[in-house]
Formats: C-alpha cells, sequence, structure tokens
C-alpha cells in the first residue's frame, strides 16, 4: 500500500470534496446536542448537494486562504483536509495567526491506517513553516483531536427561558434605539461590529472571506425554521453598536410553537446588551426564548430577578488550541500577575521542552531552560490554559499538570486569569 500526503491540484478538488462528509452524506458530527445550535434537534439536516453544487464549489476551492492536503492510497483520493488562514485574538488583545484545521474526512474504506495523522502533520508543519505558531479547530468528536495536541480552550451555553418568567431587576431607558432590518442592512452591520467585538474579546477569531453575505440573500435554512430577522441597536449617535439574529419557526407541536431562536447576538455596551434583550425576552405571541452559541459568563443572569430564570441546556467546548511553537505563544499574550515559572512542556509531535515564563502584565519573556521545573505539562494542557478559559487547578486535580513547587499551580493561575472567559462567535 503506498501512501501519499500532500496539497491538491485543481483537477482533484471535487475527489478531495466527495471525501468530506458534509459532502458525501455520512456522518459529520456526533449524534449529541450541540451548543451552537438554537433548534430542538442536536443538529440542522444535513443539505443534499448535486454534482452541479460540488462542482460550482470545486471550481472556487483553491485560494489563498484556504490550504487543502489529502491522502491518496494508491493513487486514489482516500482522505482530506484543510488549514484556513484566520486571526484569533489572545490575552492582551493582539491579534495572531492562527491555522484553522477544517473540512476533515476519511473514507470508511480507509481507516485505521494512520492517514489522519499523516495529514494532521503535514498540515502542523505547514503552520510553522508559515510561523503560525497556534492551530484550532472545532471538534466533531471529542475523542481523535487531543492525540495530535488539541484541547478545548473556549466553551459555549445554549440557554433557554420561558418569556413569563422573566423579570428585570433594575427599569431601564434606553440611550439609544432598537431597529428591525432586512438583510442587506444586516450584512452591512455585522463586520463592522464583529471588527469591534473581535478586538476587544480574547478567543474571537477573524471571520472568513463571505461570512455574512447569506444575510442579504436571505436564504431559509435546511431545519424549516423559517427566515432570518435582524434586530440592530445604535447608539445615542446612531451608530451600530449591537445586533442579533433571530428566527420564529413554525410548529405543529404545542410544545415547540410559540419559540423565539436567537442565533447571533453581540453588544458593545450595557446598554445595547440590555435593550437588545429586553426586546428578545418579550417578543409578541412568543412563549419560550432559546439563545445558542452563548459565553460562559453571561451576565443576562445577573440582570433578572430571577437568576433560575435562564435554564442551561446545553454546554459543550467550542474552539480547540493546538501551540506549536511555546515560546512565541507565551510571548504573545499578556498577563494578569508578575510571576516567573519554569514550565516543563512534553510535546509527542515536535518534542518538550522547559521554559521560564517571565511573565507581566504588560507582557513577557519566554526562554529555554535547564533548570528544575516548578510545574510539568503536555502540549495539549497549554493549549486549554492559553486563553485563560480553563483554569490549571482543574487540570491539576484531574492530574494532568505535576506540581513540583508547592504552590505553583495556584501562581500559573493567577498570571493567566483573564477579565472575562474567553470566547469565540465566529468559527471556520
Amino acid at each position: 500500500m503506498a501512501i501519499e500526503i500532500r496539497p491538491i491540484k485543481q483537477a482533484e478538488t471535487m475527489d478531495y470534496l466527495r471525501v468530506l462528509p458534509w459532502a458525501n452524506g455520512l456522518p459529520q458530527e456526533e449524534p449529541e446536542p450541540s451548543a451552537w445550535y438554537a433548534g430542538s434537534a442536536a443538529w440542522p439536516p444535513q443539505v443534499s448537494r448535486t454534482e452541479e453544487d460540488l462542482e460550482r464549489e470545486a471550481a472556487e476551492l483553491l485560494t489563498d486562504w484556504f490550504r487543502p492536503q489529502a491522502a491518496f492510497v494508491d493513487g486514489k483520493l482516500a482522505g482530506a483536509s484543510a488549514i484556513v488562514s484566520v486571526q484569533v485574538t489572545v490575552p492582551g488583545g493582539r491579534q495572531v495567526a492562527l491555522g484553522g484545521v477544517t473540512s476533515t474526512g476519511v473514507l470508511p474504506t480507509y481507516r485505521r491506517r494512520g492517514l489522519l495523522r499523516k495529514i494532521m502533520s503535514a498540515m502542523l508543519d505547514d503552520c510553522r513553516e508559515r510561523g503560525e505558531f497556534l492551530a484550532g479547530l472545532s471538534a466533531s468528536e471529542a475523542t481523535i483531536y487531543g492525540r495530535y495536541g488539541f484541547a478545548p480552550a473556549t466553551f459555549q451555553h445554549r440557554w433557554e427561558v420561558r418569556r413569563t418568567d422573566v423579570a428585570f431587576r433594575t427599569e431601564f431607558t434606553d440611550p439609544g434605539a432598537l431597529d428591525l432590518v432586512d438583510g442587506a442592512a444586516a450584512a452591512e452591520a455585522w463586520p463592522v461590529l464583529h471588527e469591534r467585538i473581535r478586538a476587544e474579546r480574547v478567543g474571537e477569531i477573524s471571520p472568513l472571506p463571505g461570512k455574512w453575505e447569506g444575510l442579504a440573500a436571505g436564504a431559509l435554512p435546511a431545519d424549516g425554521s423559517g427566515p432570518a430577522h435582524h434586530l440592530v441597536h445604535r447608539d445615542a449617535a446612531g451608530a451600530v453598536d449591537g445586533a442579533a439574529t433571530f428566527r420564529l419557526p413554525w410548529s405543529p407541536d404545542p410544545a415547540q410553537a410559540g419559540v423565539l431562536q436567537v442565533e447571533a447576538f453581540e453588544a458593545l455596551t450595557s446598554d445595547a446588551y440590555r435593550a437588545m434583550w429586553g426586546l428578545l425576552l418579550d417578543f409578541d405571541l412568543t412563549k419560550r426564548v432559546v439563545a445558542a452559541r452563548r459565553p460562559v459568563d453571561e451576565p443576562l443572569r445577573w440582570m433578572l430577578t430571577n437568576p433560575r430564570a435562564l435554564k442551561l441546556t446545553r454546554t459543550r467546548d467550542n474552539l480547540w488550541l493546538r501551540v506549536l511553537d511555546v515560546r512565541r505563544a507565551l510571548e504573545a499574550r499578556t498577563y494578569s500577575a508578575t510571576d516567573s515559572l519554569v514550565l516543563d512542556v512534553s510535546d509527542d509531535l515536535y518534542g518538550g521542552g522547559r521554559w521560564r515564563l517571565d511573565a507581566a502584565p504588560d507582557g513577557a519573556s519566554c526562554t529555554a531552560v535547564d533548570e528544575e521545573a516548578d510545574l510539568s505539562l503536555s502540549v495539549n494542557e497549554l493549549g486549554s490554559l492559553y486563553l485563560g478559559g480553563v483554569r490549571a487547578g482543574e487540570l491539576a486535580y484531574a492530574g494532568r499538570i505535576a506540581e513540583h513547587t508547592a504552590g505553583a499551580v495556584s501562581r500559573l493561575d493567577a498570571v493567566l486569569r483573564p477579565d472575562r472567559a474567553p470566547h469565540n462567535a465566529v468559527g471556520f
């Protein structure tokens, strides 16, 4: 059996697409409810693609930001994946290059032959050669990607609340204005709003080209949830400082009727946040609101007289990170306290090392050293810790971080602690 791993050519794009689950109709997600979907099912139904659809997508596949790799077995394309070039915001506000793993699949008849490991190694090597010291993905199955050094770094909630249970703790007078707009206006507002959001929010991802083009077209989703409605908030000067996308799906089932599904919601200010939720949670002729893709530190709960009214229905990891260059990654972000720690970081793919992290609120230096380590961990744990979404204390208690200097775990938590939990609403 001859195996070859290489980028695909234009003539091979159709074969590449046929390997991918979303194109060939094979399972593409764990059969568990996902926090990114506001509907009542585990995930939206798959869209059937015709040969004409695949031909159109194949013609547009190879771009400067989409870098596919494929595994050929005896000349047949049997597995594939790709890296997309995006940016992620790290603590301190710097936006750094991230190699985003996407469009991954191996034909069922070629599984258990190490093809995905070879593809992943080739893609991560490519990231390192291009200077991308972080890689990321959203895992369709939680047991696959840890073996390549990835680990969960951000998380999402899905929650719901009955309209009749909602009462805010304080009265509110909006200094701005709310407006229901059409898809074309939403398509203009969202990119500008997102750029301002990701400048502030740790973990947020830059959008892929064409991210919001579908809003103007007003395409109906395959799950029958009906057309999208768009809400924007403008401040006193008339600038958009908040936006939301929601649907009101019809259902013959009384248990599912009258549900308002919030698919996207962003606000730059507390006024915009309060005003938009005030409307969405009291929309006429509805009885229940479901919101997906929400951050784990959603402040809405603390605005309600009854915090139990907001019920979490799904929680799931979202962005998985893989550190490809320890020194560059640790020097790219800022820290919440000043301290110096020696970390022994193991990496099965690229080899480990010991690093002295001299951390401070205005930056850090990271130096390879031959000293006794304060802590030992693998590159997986480092990926979870990097954005501040997972506490070192949790991982140490789970036996995934070894403490060699008393108090070192607490010290690491102190330097990594963010003001807000990292969150990314945009994926790839």
